[in-house]
């Protein structure tokens, strides 16, 4: 069976933008347009990989970053926006075609399990501005004046911890500059889609430094949802959300930072086309298949908005107690809410003579955590290190409801609406759980001084602890019925009480083959923690599995720094891994998921990044990733056999590019971009082995831009511009 999704990725409007910067004279402007077509070099790309700002060619591991020009040029305004595969390496898709969550995958790990329920976790861990995101819920919110994202590859498990075992993904956004200065984008693109968005700067008073950030953006769904009941559409979405962010810097060896945001995420769900007929299902599908990609859906169905809310506070402190030491701390509150309202899956529905159909899912999460990091660092003539200790508190709760919400007539020739009434129908699974985990790290560079200080050698490590504590309240709308460790029978919840200590090393060689060339080798471990399934019947806990990897890279420039280009090799071993096995239940709409330590695998690959400036104005990218990921038969708890076990969003190959032009023109800055991004098929199923080609026609989008000069807006620090939507 071959399904597709179509996600927000999926078709965009060519707009000719017009935009308006603004100077407050010629000489200022021509130094600007002079800097921005300047193609003497490629600039430097600074990273805070290593908790610490370095460049990112002098920073031995595998790093993809995106700048806020190339966030604004491909239309990023979340993480659900790289599912275009701008950045091979990593693989961004919404569970099962929801988009109130995504999944993560980095070098064919993260994917293979569901990380939607409370006591599971990802394995590509998210941060913004330096505080972990706990829920895979949530993540597809706006971002709000972003300067980059860097994308670490491979386990992160010594500097940020446990479920960073395919990578973390690192936002770090714009802060205040105590300068007045107001940067407003509105948009409009096909769908009825529109977007507006704004960042204020004001002057600073009294040592502090106040910014806003604004976004709302909206569209209609892209795929037609045929009922004449005024239902929304297939792929709609509106966010909108603010932050406001005050830094305190009363003398230059102390700052402080705080933030609040709050946001708003409402979606319809992705529609899922069903290609080609299975044997996995068993029973031929409801409807004829739709072989290319669909306008219009073949079954009208009721449906709303999906609506996430989030809400954070977050407070960084730095002090500088002299020139070889420093402290920082990131403390954090969040809480996230999230409802799901999934009517997106009527294709993989059977026919029945008065049958209901169209499988309506609803679920709902509720989540709050704390966090306080605290980091210190020391700058010595032959050391860097860097030390801290990690506390994470989360408590989250979840619930989930099935009914149908159509139904044939005697011949099967019609269907009507079942009217339910969702007030009304019990819930099939509830749970609740608290998680606690700490820990200690620490990380060192020694540059020995021989060899004109060409070798920097890596040492570090973290111990972790882990605990989750909770129940399984509901199962098919009663109390669970188990057995417990006597073999008698309970009916009742299902606690869950489990701990995990791990040690995270870490052993990197970088040598500095010239000034622009460094090689480097890596043995770096990751795991992402235990839990249970919340989808399971009987709550079985599971334990954490774990990644081994060794990679070796080399960072180069060359051509007069006019062209860099980056890759790495990697071999990684995957332990103990969190394997989903299927049980469905007759006359009930709710599959369940029973989950074990039941694999182990091997990835391996290449990671490529290339970036030239040929000539004045002109700036080329490409990149390319090689992904073969291979995993054992796992025991199946459930049939008592041997399953074998497909890895989940890993295409072989993957690849994109970019292009970007810039220039004066008799004193308008004309500006021109262009992307596309290719991928092999891939597998969207743990169990089927139909390999999904859905992703292989890549995308291609243009944006064109021509920036005017207004020199009475530009007194006022205002720039207002159209770009292309």
């Amino acid at each position: 069976m071959k399904r597709q999704f179509h996600g927000s990725f999926a078709r965009c409007a060519g707009v000719l933008a017009g935009s308006a910067a603004l100077v407050a004279g010629g000489a200022a402007y021509a130094a600007e347009a002079a800097a921005a077509a300047d193609g003497a070099g490629l600039e430097e790309v600074v990273v805070t990989a290593q908790k610490r700002e370095t460049s990112l060619q002098k920073t031995p591991i595998a790093i993809s970053v995106m700048g806020s020009a190339e966030l604004a040029n491909r239309h990023v305004l979340s993480l659900e926006d790289l599912g275009d595969g701008s950045i091979p390496s990593l693989r961004v898709a919404p569970f099962f075609a929801r988009n109130s969550a995504l999944t993560l995958g980095m070098r064919g790990i993260g994917a293979l399990g569901d990380a939607n329920q409370p006591a599971r976790d990802q394995a590509v861990g998210v941060y913004i501005d330096g505080v972990y995101l706990g829920r895979a819920q949530g993540l597809g919110a706006a971002m709000y004046d972003v300067e980059r994202i860097e994308v670490l590859k491979g386990p992160q498990g010594t500097l940020f911890g446990c479920n960073t075992e395919g990578g973390a993904i690192s936002i770090v956004t714009k802060a205040p500059t105590g300068k007045f200065d107001m940067d407003t984008t509105v948009g409009y693109g096909n769908y009825n889609g529109y977007k507006a968005q704004t960042h204020i700067d004001l002057p600073s008073f009294h040592d502090v430094s106040i910014k806003f950030d604004g976004l709302i953006t909206k569209r209609d769904g892209t795929i037609a949802n045929p009922t004449s009941s005024g239902q929304p559409d297939f792929n709609a979405y509106e966010k909108r959300g603010f932050q406001v962010e005050a830094l305190w810097r009363p003398t230059d060896s102390f700052s402080a930072t705080y933030a609040f945001d709050d946001s708003y995420d409402g979606t319809t769900p992705y529609y899922v086309q069903l290609l080609t007929k299975s044997a996995y299902y068993g029973l031929a599908p409801l409807i004829h298949l739709q072989a290319s990609r669909a306008d219009t859906a073949n079954v009208g169905v009721p449906l709303q908005l999906s609506v996430g809310k989030t809400s954070g506070h977050r407070l960084n402190l730095n002090w500088k107690l002299s020139d070889r030491l420093e402290i920082k701390s990131v403390s954090s509150y969040r809480s996230l809410t999230q409802s799901q309202y999934d009517n997106g899956e009527e294709n993989l529905s059977v026919y029945a003579p008065n049958g209901a159909f169209s499988r309506y899912s609803l679920a709902h999460v509720y989540q709050n955590q704390y966090s306080e990091e605290l980091q210190v660092l020391g700058h010595f003539k032959q050391v860097e290190v860097v030390g801290g200790a990690f506390y994470y508190h989360e408590w989250v709760r979840d619930n989930a409801q099935t009914p149908n919400t159509l139904q044939w007539n005697a011949t099967g020739t019609a269907y009507t609406n079942l009217s339910v009434d969702l007030s009304k129908v019990s819930y099939d699974r509830a749970s609740h759980v608290t998680t606690e985990s700490y820990g200690a790290f620490g990380q060192a560079v020694w540059t020995p001084p021989i060899f004109n200080e060409i070798a920097h050698l890596t040492v570090g490590g973290r111990m972790t602890h882990d605990g989750k504590v909770g129940s399984l309240d509901i199962v098919n709308g009663a109390l669970p019925s188990y057995v417990d460790a006597s073999h008698n029978i309970i009916t009742g919840i299902i606690p869950l009480d489990k701990s995990w200590d791990h040690f995270d090393p870490l052993i990197n060689l970088a040598i500095d083959v010239t000034p622009d060339v460094i090689v480097y080798g890596k043995w770096s471990t990751g795991y992402k923690a235990g839990g249970a399934n919340s989808r399971s019947l009987i709550y079985r806990a599971f334990d954490p599995e774990t990644v081994s990897m060794f990679e070796v890279g080399a960072k180069t420039e060359f051509w007069d720094r006019r062209a860099r280009l980056n890759i790495a090799a990697y071999n990684g071993e995957l332990k103990d891994a969190q394997v989903d096995f299927t049980v469905t239940i007759t006359n009930n709409n709710r599959g369940t998921l029973e989950t074990t330590n039941a694999a182990t695998g091997t990835t391996r690959g290449v990671d490529l990044d290339f970036t030239v400036n040929p000539i004045e104005g002109l700036t080329l990218t490409a990149s390319y990733a090689y992904t073969k990921i291979s995993l054992s038969k796992a025991f199946n708890p459930i049939t008592g056999a041997m399953s074998v076990v497909y890895p989940l969003y890993t295409p072989k190959n993957a690849a994109g590019f970019g292009v970007d032009y810039q220039r004066p023109v008799m004193g308008v800055t004309v500006s021109g971009h262009l992307d596309g991004n290719y991928a092999d098929g891939q597998y969207t199923s743990t169990t089927d082995p139909t390999v999904s080609d859905a992703s292989s026609h890549g995308d291609l989008r243009v944006k064109v831009g021509v920036q005017l000069i207004n020199h009475l807006l530009r007194l006022f620090g205002i720039r207002w511009s159209e770009p292309l939507f």
